[in-house]
């Protein structure tokens, strides 16, 4: 069971994933909070009956499952829903993290959190890992991903930006951060990176 857990942070567009899948690779347990977040509004799930109870079938999509990006816009557009459904998801997102963290078997875990900072949750993870790009490089990458989503999941740049505004900004979150990944570069300097961390996550994972 896994006691030592980076929590890996960064701003949308930033690149998580593609640092946590290189630490997946090494057989690290990566826990995931915009999985859970996916999960706790499955269709059948209670996340998602109290979402089209409060905001109605607008957001939900012909399969059944959330309209996403609909959401995102209604929420941003108007603090309140958003406090609501921060209210709504945040404790059950948090429960499956530390369920899911705690039963790691590697010998350390990674949360996964795009809002570590914003919703002050490092006292969750021993270290905090900031995936750091330029603004100007998070809005393209989210832009550009997004386009080539389907199923109704786009997000217009407009959308993006409010999205970047509502988070915390770059220099709040290299402010808390005990490591730094930068990836700007390109995928070789990336796997160097990771590659230090890791050996360093080992031996303070083996000192707890």
């Amino acid at each position: 069971m896994s006691q030592f857990v980076v929590g890996v942070t960064g701003g949308i567009g930033s690149g998580k994933t593609t640092v946590t899948d290189l630490f997946a690779e090494k057989g690290i347990v990566v826990v995931d909070a915009d999985l859970i977040a996916r999960e706790v509004v499955a269709p059948g799930s209670v996340g998602l009956k109290s979402i089209q109870a409060h905001f109605g079938d607008s957001v939900i999509l012909p399969s059944g499952e959330l309209d996403r990006a609909n959401l995102r816009q209604r929420v941003f557009s108007h603090p309140p829903d958003k406090q609501w459904l921060d209210n709504l998801l945040h404790p059950l997102i948090r429960e499956q993290m530390l369920l899911q963290s705690s039963s790691a078997s590697s010998p350390y875990s990674i949360l996964s959190i795009p809002l570590l900072v914003e919703n002050n949750l490092m006292s969750m993870v021993n270290r905090v890992l900031v995936v750091d790009v330029e603004e100007s490089v998070q809005l393209q990458r989210a832009t550009n991903r997004d386009n080539h989503a389907v199923g109704g999941q786009q997000n217009t740049e407009s959308t993006i930006k409010a999205i970047m505004q509502n988070q915390c900004t770059r220099q709040q979150r290299l402010a808390v951060a005990d490591d730094v990944v930068n990836n700007s570069k390109d995928k070789s300097e990336l796997i160097q990176q990771v590659n230090r961390l890791h050996q360093q996550y080992l031996s303070l994972a083996s000192i707890r």
